[in-house]
């Protein structure tokens, strides 16, 4: 029996995934896994028994990375299961910034009296252009970036999109036609919209400043529903003011950013449908469950990728700083057994999955002990048959 922990609201789907071998509570004490969502860990006591957290969506900045590598605590995400949702909602802040839907809808709901006549005499303040021939540039082509590309495209956009991290096989995704520049200045000069899909990193954070601002078309649209530190708000709202920026639709509201003419203020919708939420949910329990069950690895921010199927009786895992010591030792302590080994690295740490023809716990000087007593060896872990 598993004891799963859930540190925010989870989609009842996760129950067509874990089965009765798992007890899920929003108030166990000693977790083997936690599923999370929102909820922000960084004061969060680990318990020492526990081997897993999932995020059911795709940014983990709510989740102390470092602190559960130290402790060879496996950290999951859900890339791509709430990307749809996200598309949309991107192609629905372009279509608000293009026209002014809510200013006319806040205005039509203050008539009284003979509306149609007023509405007649009053449209002309809320009119607006459309997006059928503008260029959108997209800012990170993963799985939404993409998704935002061959929708928008269909709506007769042209596009343009920066990616350094791109593969032949996502490119093939892209509509045709699409500009892949080598920078995300290229982007600016070109595009009537800009639309952000990239992760918050040092690199990354207030991307949208002043000085890249400069660079884009009079009147650009900006849309954020990635992360709200991509963006200087206070250089966005002079640039609002000065009428470079004609709007920034945002999904991250701050104080900084509601209340303001220019600004569409989304109050962090971009997953939030049913079918995002069941998706996630179902990925990120998913994937604890082939973890804790099997070792298997998909879609963790910490560990390397590493899936095995089960080729002996007993299979145990190891988790470890990465070194080549710990790939030694395992051949060493291993040898004289049947036994086959699979290992990974991925930045300080490393992971292997080993099955094996033996007892391993058998003794005092187990294979399982020997592993244990090593340095460089965080966590070993048997699993059930």
């Amino acid at each position: 029996m598993f004891d799963i922990l859930t540190l925010n609201a989870i989609s009842d789907k996760i129950y067509t995934v874990l089965n009765s071998d798992y007890s899920v509570s929003s108030d166990t004490k000693s977790p083997d896994a936690i599923l999370v969502r929102s909820f922000k860990m960084d004061e969060y006591e680990i318990n020492d028994n526990l081997l897993a957290v999932a995020r059911a969506g795709a940014g983990v900045n709510n989740i102390p990375i470092p602190k559960m590598t130290e402790k060879g605590i496996c950290v999951f995400n859900t890339p791509g299961a709430n990307a749809n949702a996200v598309k949309e909602l991107v192609i629905c802040g372009m279509l608000l910034s293009a026209r002014d839907i809510v200013g006319g809808n806040a205005w039509a709901n203050t008539l009284t009296g003979d509306v149609a006549k007023q509405v007649e005499k009053g449209k002309k303040a809320f009119g607006g252009t459309e997006i059928s021939g503008k260029t959108l540039g997209i800012i990170g082509l993963g799985a939404i970036g993409r998704k935002v590309a061959v929708a928008a495209a269909a709506l007769g956009m042209k596009i343009a999109g920066y990616d350094p991290f791109l593969s032949p096989a996502a490119a093939k995704e892209l509509p045709e036609g699409t500009e892949i520049v080598s920078s995300p200045e290229d982007i600016y000069p070109l595009a009537d919209y800009i639309t952000l899909h990239v992760p918050l990193t040092d690199a990354t954070r207030q991307m949208i400043n002043a000085d890249s601002v400069a660079k884009m078309r009079d009147g650009v649209v900006i849309l954020n529903m990635a992360r709200g530190e991509l963006v200087n708000v206070a250089d966005v709202k002079a640039a609002i003011a000065s009428k470079k920026i004609r709007k920034y639709v945002v999904d991250f509201p701050t104080e900084e950013s509601v209340g303001v003419d220019g600004i569409l203020a989304i109050p962090h919708l971009g997953a939030s449908t049913e079918e995002a939420e069941d998706n996630c949910a179902i990925m990120a329990a998913a994937q604890l469950k082939d973890y804790l069950e099997n070792g298997n690895v998909v879609n963790s921010v910490n560990f390397p990728r590493l899936v095995k199927e089960r080729e002996y009786r007993e299979r145990f895992t190891l988790v470890g700083n990465a070194s080549k010591d710990v790939d030694k030792a395992l051949e060493n302590i291993l040898d004289g057994t049947a036994h086959s080994v699979s290992y990974a690295e991925k930045g300080s740490v490393c992971y292997a999955i080993i099955d094996v023809d033996a007892d391993i716990c058998a003794g005092e000087n187990s294979i399982l002990d020997k592993l244990s007593d090593m340095d460089d060896v965080i966590s070993v872990r048997l699993l059930k048959a």
